[in-house]
């Protein structure tokens, strides 16, 4: 099923596992959604300054950023309600995990391109 996937932490730097997966995912058929405030786009693909200025509904988040980067960015993913959340290697936080079940919000510790080369996304 194709899904609205956003990328918070995403890189326009091919040899970054955020820019692999915003490949990977284009390549599966699901709807990335670049979030970097830095950056105007990833290879012709806009990209969101934060969560709450894509329009659309998100179904997964897939995280790029260290625990103390995201910790200020809960309210606005509890705010945008994603089915779920998904904690790349290096971006696992207990804390923020348990905040996010409390809500009702999905949090996986898993490794995105792990889970689309395997057919488990």
């Amino acid at each position: 099923m194709k899904e609205i996937v956003a990328i918070i932490g995403a890189s326009n730097k091919p040899d970054r596992y955020a820019y692999k997966a915003l490949k990977n995912l284009l390549s599966k058929g699901h709807i990335p959604v670049p979030i970097n405030p830095r950056l105007e786009d990833i290879d012709g693909l806009k990209c969101y300054p934060n969560l709450e200025s894509y329009p659309d509904k998100i179904d997964t988040i897939t995280l790029y950023l260290r625990p103390a980067h995201l910790l200020p960015m809960v309210p606005q993913i509890i705010k945008i309600k994603p089915k779920r959340v998904i904690f790349n290697p290096g971006t696992e936080d207990a804390e923020i995990m348990e905040q996010l079940e409390e809500k009702g919000i999905e949090a996986q510790e898993a490794c995105t391109l792990v889970l689309l080369n395997t057919n488990q996304f």
